[in-house]
């Protein structure tokens, strides 16, 4: 994403575990290869896709508000980058 489109403020993320072990849901872009982190502009389409995705079976997941800076550095500590997502799991930007 260029510097003109970075998106400021607050988006929506699955998160994995919640609590004291908790991470962030990444997937893994077999077209692109790509590992990247599924970003969502709002909770009722983070929501609407939650159950959409691949999970891991047993683990629990919710949607949490995330900033932007915060999301930014833990995807690049992590190798991962971010996509946002529409309610139906398509990348859109």
């Amino acid at each position: 994403m260029g510097e003109k489109e970075k998106i400021k403020g607050w988006m929506y993320v699955i998160v994995s575990n919640p609590g004291q072990n908790e991470h962030l849901l990444g997937l893994h872009s077999k077209e692109q290869d790509v590992d990247f982190i599924p970003t969502f502009q709002s909770r009722e389409a983070a929501n609407d896709c939650l159950s959409t995705l691949p999970r891991e079976k047993g683990q629990k997941y919710e949607v949490q508000a995330i900033h932007v800076d915060d999301l930014d550095e833990t995807a690049r500590k992590n190798g991962f980058l971010v996509a946002m997502v529409d309610s139906d799991g398509n990348i859109i930007k």
